[in-house]
């Protein structure tokens, strides 16, 4: 007897990259579970946009808190879901970064990293990451589209560092067994072209179609 495969999906990329509404569409189009990323209720982070260094540390402990509590759900759910954003980008890309430009000292640093550090042991790796690859343009735009008042003023320049992290952690995750799928959005519009969403779905779907013999 064969069953198709509970699976936990992520959804990755910058700020601005689709991943909101990557979700929903998917999410609707396979009848799975979302999870979304704790964006508009933020207590933190229109102060951190506005002084980077002064709250860098709150913003992410919020984050890393309320991405804990969705993935332990995700790990307990009996069924297929989707995640919006996944708590590896909190401490390889978004930590990270602030701490190598300096907005988050060494002390809070270490701080947060041993504390993901507890709190990833207790969870479980997604099957699978789509990793949304954007340029800094498309990002832009993004932004300015979905009109967020605290992200009309992100630096350009902070979302390349982002991206160049996200490069980077994309690259030591696929050597550390997580099955990243990476689509360059430059010339995709998956939002308003059928067959751009298709390619990721498929990608989904091709995973799920294997089976489990006896659900080993």
């Amino acid at each position: 007897m064969s069953r198709k495969r509970k699976l936990f999906v992520a959804i990755a990329g910058n700020i601005g990259a689709g991943k909101t509404t990557l979700t929903r569409m998917l999410s609707d189009r396979l009848g799975w579970k979302a999870y979304y990323e704790k964006v508009i209720d933020n207590p933190y982070l229109a102060d951190f946009y506005e002084d980077m260094e002064r709250w860098s540390f709150h913003l992410q402990v919020y984050f890393l808190s309320n991405r804990f509590k969705s993935q332990k759900e995700i790990t307990e759910w009996p069924d297929s879901c989707i995640q919006d954003r996944s708590i590896y980008e909190d401490v390889e890309i978004f930590a990270r970064t602030l701490h190598k430009q300096g907005k988050m000292t060494d002390r809070d640093y270490h701080n947060y990293q041993e504390l993901f550090s507890i709190m990833v042991s207790y969870l479980r790796k997604p099957d699978i990451i789509i990793y949304l690859k954007s340029t800094v343009e498309h990002l832009l735009e993004h932004i300015r589209r979905r009109g967020r008042d605290y992200e009309q003023t992100i630096d350009p320049d902070y979302l390349a560092v982002l991206n160049d992290a996200y490069d980077d952690w994309i690259d030591r995750a696929g050597k550390e067994n997580f099955h990243i799928v990476t689509f360059d959005m430059t010339n995709r519009d998956f939002e308003n072209n059928p067959k751009d969403f298709e390619a990721i779905y498929t990608s989904i779907r091709d995973l799920e179609n294997q089976t489990w013999l006896n659900g080993v």
